[in-house]
């Protein structure tokens, strides 16, 4: 066999062993967005293990912050290295929703501060309008 064919299957070789390799099933993060609290309580309540694998910020209560992404546990175990799989690797944000003076958190600029900014105006509009059309009914003769 010459030189340039036993390279030529060894990089073949090596570029398949990366693709099998690096081609892992990618998983749908079903806890990213939601507080700590109700993704520890889902998974609890899959008879899995919540664990904290990093933790950003302080302006939140733990069971407030939100998870960035998850991920099953990666690693193996025991003396016969069997898979860990009753853990769920939680990434937090416990920054505010908000950035304000002071304070860190998602600026207005982001997609994240974008969305918070608009839900708490609507909650705004909302709570002005409830205050309004009951402000009008005290005012109104005959209390309707």
């Amino acid at each position: 066999m010459t030189k340039l064919t036993r390279l030529g299957l060894g990089l073949g070789l090596v570029g398949a062993m990366s693709l099998t390799l690096g081609s892992g099933v990618a998983l749908a993060d079903d806890y990213a967005g939601q507080t700590y609290s109700a993704a520890s309580s889902a998974i609890s309540g899959a008879g899995k293990k919540p664990v904290i694998a990093t933790s950003v910020g302080n302006a939140l209560s733990q069971g407030d912050c939100v998870v960035t992404r998850s991920q099953s546990a990666p690693w193996l175990k025991g003396d016969n290295f069997s898979p860990v799989t009753d853990t769920v690797l939680l990434y937090l944000n416990c920054n505010a929703k908000l950035a304000t003076a002071g304070q860190s958190g998602n600026s207005l600029a982001s997609p994240e501060g974008a969305a918070e900014k608009a839900a708490e105006d609507q909650q705004a509009a909302q709570q002005a309008a409830a205050q309004q059309s009951q402000s009008s009914e005290l005012a109104t003769p005959g209390g309707n």
